[in-house]
């Protein structure tokens, strides 16, 4: 049985989710970036998420976002389920779009972390081998410049009905991230860990260049050995005793939310499960201890 998540209002995270057997289902085109765009807006405006940072490579997609409201999964499931539909429509394909066990949601609990993660997914296409600067990217990249500025994503043509319900256009605001003063001290801060980022992940390498990456078949896969059996973090902070805390946390979760769980199940009245149960509040309205 998998473990409980804890989700807490106001958690900024790094959303990442990859593709059935590592293939290219994601590659760039106008039509993949046009579809992932506004899904991406709907969901974030359906959900109250605030979107700071992505990039959507051709086997899978970073997110960096902040979830006010405790809606992530929802966001989540709405996110990868439409994605999924409408690619697949895309491409001819019935099979599974996404791979199984691939969803993670790392929490950055301070804006050092934030800035870490943000510039370590920017710099991806670089880290891959892909193209030499991360802005040459064809795909889905949201450049440090673009930090308060506004997307309008435009309803693709296929798979959408054009006389449904879901709107012609959707604005997507990529915003600063808590703990920064504004958009401009984040996009300053971004762009300057981004440079370093590319410029140590460039040593020693070669580049398949954007011709190569256009000519990709999206049943293509990676060359490289698929790593397996690694670690799925749930937190990642530099600080050590940050890091320590937060597991702590975690951990009082897990044990509360657990003792909460064998209550209910044995017939006791008014069980107050603990800050941040998700489903069993979703789906059954139990009453849960309030945050902070």
């Amino acid at each position: 049985m998998t473990a409980p998540r804890q989700v807490l209002p106001g958690t900024t995270y790094l959303v990442t989710r990859r593709c059935s057997q590592r293939q290219f289902l994601l590659r760039p085109s106008k039509l993949a970036n046009q579809t992932f765009l506004y899904i991406l807006a709907l969901a974030a405006s359906r959900f109250g998420i605030r979107i700071h940072a992505f990039c959507v490579l051709s086997n899978h997609y970073h997110l960096v976002l902040t979830d006010p409201h405790a809606r992530l999964p929802a966001f989540g499931q709405f996110l990868d389920s439409l994605v999924a539909r409408a690619l697949n429509a895309s491409l001819g394909r019935w099979e599974s779009f996404w791979a199984p066990n691939s969803y993670s949601a790392v929490a950055l609990p301070t804006p050092q972390d934030i800035l870490d993660k943000a510039s370590y997914l920017l710099a991806n296409p670089v880290a891959a081998g892909l193209v030499r600067s991360a802005q040459d990217w064809p795909g889905l990249w949201s450049a440090p410049g673009r930090v308060g500025s506004v997307f309008h994503a435009r309803r693709p043509r296929h798979f959408f009905d054009p006389k449904g319900l879901l709107p012609e256009s959707v604005p997507l605001e990529l915003s600063a991230p808590p703990g920064f003063s504004s958009a401009e001290a984040f996009r300053r801060e971004l762009a300057a860990a981004l440079v370093e980022r590319e410029a140590a992940a460039r040593q020693g390498k070669s580049f398949l260049g954007v011709a190569g990456i256009l000519a990709q078949r999206p049943t293509g896969r990676p060359a490289s050995r698929e790593p397996r059996r690694g670690l799925n973090p749930r937190v990642a902070a530099r600080d050590k005793w940050k890091r320590v805390e937060m597991l702590g946390r975690l951990v009082g979760f897990l044990t509360s939310y657990r003792e909460a769980w064998q209550a209910r199940r044995a017939g006791q009245k008014r069980v107050i499960f603990p800050a941040g149960t998700y489903l069993l509040r979703v789906l059954h309205g139990v009453p849960c201890a309030a945050c902070g």
